[in-house]
């Protein structure tokens, strides 16, 4: 256990570390490369795959969120968020899922019965729009059987880690070719007139924010186990942006921030807040086991789903180029759709932009709202 702990918490540090030295890490991207060291070491080693050490790395995966978000938004300016570009991204995300995932109706369903796939589609809309909690009462509310449930989860995995590698190793030059810069494309601002006037810190208060993320953090999680199972994911998400942006006023988290700005560096809380977000996707790759996915099952089902997920991510970024919405912004919020909320830091970290933290999570709430009606709404005009 101690040797894969240190494996588990050592390679993201000693990436970071590296990239700092050598310049080409940081344009490959960290994460790709972490990526490829996780998934290399799941797959040649099967010992990292024993009950023990899988149980760990989901708990490790799950803290390291609820620490990130807190400690990168704690970090942020918010006079850089545009509520109308927000709105917009948003409103283009939810339409181009809502037309792929109708289209696919009618080009997959093939040999099963129309109801089993309004109930495949219902839910599926569901996912991609509010993630996990609205699927499960989606699948309840159309009442799906287990089988065509565990198709769609199985399927949904492999094909959401393929997007993931995806944005991980191309996204940020692919949507950054096609679509508008981002007005503010690098999270290191350089020190303007005020930031070079303001109050030095003592070395010791660059460590209170991430103390104040830590107590967030945990507050938020206390928080969120009194509301019931079916929105505590949610919830928690919601109080930790809350808290975070209200923290972020404060006066001496403002302090510690300007200082770091004049500079010209990310504060310290950033910093270990992009750690975390590092050993996240370093502990999504580890409990990847390819040969443990399900291929086998109804694969008109598989194919719908890389169709309304690359079909979706497609037509968004039409609807963008119409809409002139950034790249970065239209880039975090197909990852909040298709991945949901918590992968919003690993997307700011990609590119460098801490600011999209408050919109990704945002634009996933809103996503939350709607899904439960959008997938039963869809459900009942597609079902015969």
């Amino acid at each position: 256990m101690i040797p894969y702990l240190l494996y588990l918490f050592g390679i993201p540090a000693l990436v970071m570390l590296l990239a700092r030295r050598w310049t080409w890490i940081d344009k490959v991207s960290p994460m790709a490369i972490l990526y490829v060291i996780g998934l290399l070491v799941a797959n040649l080693t099967p010992w990292i795959h024993s009950p023990g050490l899988l149980e760990t790395n989901n708990l490790i995966g799950n803290i390291c969120i609820p620490l990130s978000i807190p400690l990168m938004l704690i970090s942020c300016s918010l006079t850089n968020w545009s509520s109308g570009t927000t709105l917009k991204a948003c409103l283009s995300g939810l339409l181009a899922i809502i037309v792929v995932t109708v289209a696919g109706f009618f080009l997959f369903r093939g040999h099963s019965s129309p109801l089993q796939f309004a109930q495949v589609c219902a839910v599926s809309i569901g996912i991609y729009t509010g993630g996990i909690p609205n699927m499960g009462a989606i699948a309840r509310g159309v009442g799906m059987d287990n089988a065509t449930y565990l198709y769609i989860t199985s399927y949904d995995l492999i094909v959401t880690g393929l997007y993931l590698v995806f944005v991980i190793c191309f996204g940020k030059p692919v949507f950054r070719h096609l679509l508008p810069p981002p007005s503010n494309p690098s999270s290191h601002s350089q020190p303007g007139p005020s930031s070079q006037q303001s109050v030095p810190t003592r070395s010791s208060q660059r460590f209170l924010p991430i103390l104040l993320a830590v107590i967030i953090a945990v507050v938020s999680y206390l928080t969120s186990t009194l509301f019931p199972d079916s929105i505590s994911t949610p919830m928690l998400i919601l109080i930790l942006t809350t808290l975070s942006i209200a923290a972020s006023f404060l006066p001496f988290v403002r302090r510690v921030n300007q200082h770091a700005d004049s500079q010209n560096q990310q504060p310290l809380a950033f910093n270990v807040g992009l750690y975390f977000v590092y050993l996240f996707c370093f502990s999504i790759a580890n409990a990847c086991d390819i040969s443990q996915m399900d291929l086998t099952g109804s694969l008109n089902i598989l194919w719908y789903i890389l169709f309304v997920i690359f079909g979706s991510l497609i037509l968004q970024i039409l609807f963008s180029r119409i809409l002139h919405i950034d790249s970065d912004t239209t880039l975090v919020t197909s990852v909040t759709f298709i991945n949901s909320p918590p992968f919003v830091p690993l997307v700011a970290a990609l590119l460098n932009n801490k600011n999209l933290i408050v919109t990704g999570i945002t634009i996933g709430l809103l996503g939350y709202l709607v899904g439960n009606y959008l997938g039963l709404g869809l459900f009942f005009i597609l079902a015969p």
